[in-house]
């Protein structure tokens, strides 16, 4: 278990891990685009998801990304796998262990979840590569 620590303390760790998983671009978008009826959210997934979650010693960062993407796929939440797959290239993962990722969900998640998957995948991982398919 993590030790306790401060909002300040946890917000800081998380804001921190956030930059180094989504990077800073994203990161900055985010900020930017809070209000006050989002700010409150937004303190929360940083503390929480980012600072608490993300920080915990029992899985790294790169297995962290495995179990995300496939979450994302089987809940069909494709913003937030397109990206987490930017995320999972962040963390190591090559785009051959996303494409393992997504087809092993075709099995639990369903093959029209992983179908679209692909198709959110494919230009991501072209763009990071710096080619176009």
């Amino acid at each position: 278990m993590i030790d306790p620590t401060t909002d300040d303390e946890r917000r800081a760790a998380g804001m921190a891990t956030r930059r180094e998983v989504l990077g800073d671009a994203w990161v900055d978008r985010a900020v930017a685009g809070t209000t006050p009826f989002t700010a409150d959210f937004q303190d929360f997934i940083t503390r929480t998801a980012w600072g608490d979650l993300w920080q915990r010693p029992g899985l790294a960062r790169r297995d962290r990304s495995l179990l995300t993407l496939a979450i994302t796929i089987a809940l069909r939440h494709w913003e937030e796998f397109a990206l987490h797959v930017r995320a999972a290239k962040n963390n190591g993962l090559t785009d051959e262990e996303i494409g393992e990722v997504i087809q092993h969900a075709a099995i639990y998640a369903g093959v029209p979840a992983a179908n679209h998957a692909f198709k959110v995948a494919a230009p991501i991982l072209d763009e990071l590569r710096g080619t176009r398919a």
